[in-house]
């Protein structure tokens, strides 16, 4: 297993440097607007080497797996060129949102569903019929919630690795060979793409790296429920699903579109507070995700979810009141 990760590493590494090589060539590079963390023309796109390199080595060393989930397979492959096309030449968010619904219909052939949440306050929620309407709407709410946290040099791709982690964890205690080695090969990957996204960054990931990580993150948590808590999962993945919650209610009190762009995400608030260090935002929110990720594997499967979900919805109303303290001192512009 050390070899198969190994050579995910350096493939990993090979790609994104040929990547970065001919981005210019490729029209992969991104040009900074007034939301953007950088100032001039950076190299884009490396999620189509990191992801290349997963795809390529990982049906090699693991062919009887690959078969089996097959769909599961191909479902990451669609989304993965839907992000390549977005990083080439931007594509409608339509667009974007129909290949993510129909890559989650291919989840589902291989039984990776949320059919049910759990007990709630003594109740058995089943969700019968409206199973795979709700995975849909959980699979495309993170996988778009992971592409907006991708705003500082190396933050998804940290935030990531530490999501990825405890996933890896995950399936080595519960034995799940889909979970163990999917969850290790994109950890591989992203260790390479972090050589040369690590503040000062020479690439960006793109769509095509934060799209396709997000939906990988997905079906692993889905894939892990019969081993956890639903709102476990709500707490291993805290930080993309808490900053997009927030976010969203924070504008839609604002009287805005929930959709709007702006730079009043949990990334800009803190980097602020870190004098615009940005390694410093960064270890701070890695940190946080894994006290957060640390927290959703202590919570036992028999747990009443009902409780839990209060647990988690008062720490979102306390992280933000939070966040809205700092706004205000900060005196953000579009934030308050």
């Amino acid at each position: 297993m050390y070899i198969y990760f190994g050579m995910v590493f350096l493939l990993s590494i090979v790609f994104v440097w040929a990547v970065k090589h001919y981005a210019p060539k490729l029209g992969l590079m991104d040009i900074p607007n007034e939301r953007s963390a950088h100032c001039s023309i950076i190299p884009s796109g490396a999620g189509i080497g990191f992801i290349s390199a997963a795809m390529l080595v990982f049906p090699l060393f693991h062919y009887e797996i690959a078969i089996e989930y097959i769909w599961t397979l191909l479902a990451t492959f669609l989304v993965f060129i839907i992000g390549v096309l977005d990083d080439h030449h931007d594509t409608s968010p339509n667009i974007k949102f129909f290949v993510i619904i129909l890559a989650t219909l291919f989840l589902s052939f291989d039984d990776i569903i949320i059919s049910e949440l759990g007990i709630f306050f003594g109740a058995e929620l089943s969700l019968g019929w409206f199973a795979l309407p709700f995975t849909v709407f959980a699979v495309v709410g993170f996988t778009n919630a992971l592409n907006l946290i991708d705003g500082l040099d190396g933050l998804a791709a940290s935030i990531s690795i530490v999501i990825l982690g405890t996933f890896f964890i995950v399936g080595y205690q519960n034995d799940d060979q889909l979970i163990l080695l999917l969850s290790g090969t994109f950890i591989a990957t992203l260790l390479a793409f972090l050589l040369f996204n690590w503040n000062p960054a020479t690439i960006f990931m793109g769509d095509s790296g934060s799209l396709t990580l997000g939906f990988v993150i997905s079906l692993l948590a889905i894939k892990s429920l019969p081993y956890l808590p639903t709102i476990s999962i709500f707490f291993i993945a805290a930080l993309p699903v808490l900053d997009t919650l927030i976010v969203m209610v924070r504008r839609k009190r604002k009287g805005r579109s929930m959709f709007d762009a702006d730079r009043c995400h949990l990334h800009h608030i803190l980097r602020h507070f870190f004098a615009e260090n940005t390694k410093k935002t960064v270890l701070f929110l890695a940190t946080l995700q894994a006290a957060y990720s640390l927290t959703g594997l202590q919570l036992d499967k028999n747990m009443d979810e009902g409780y839990l979900l209060v647990l988690f919805i008062l720490n979102t109303i306390i992280l933000y009141l939070f966040l809205d303290a700092m706004i205000k001192r900060q005196k953000r512009e579009g934030c308050m």
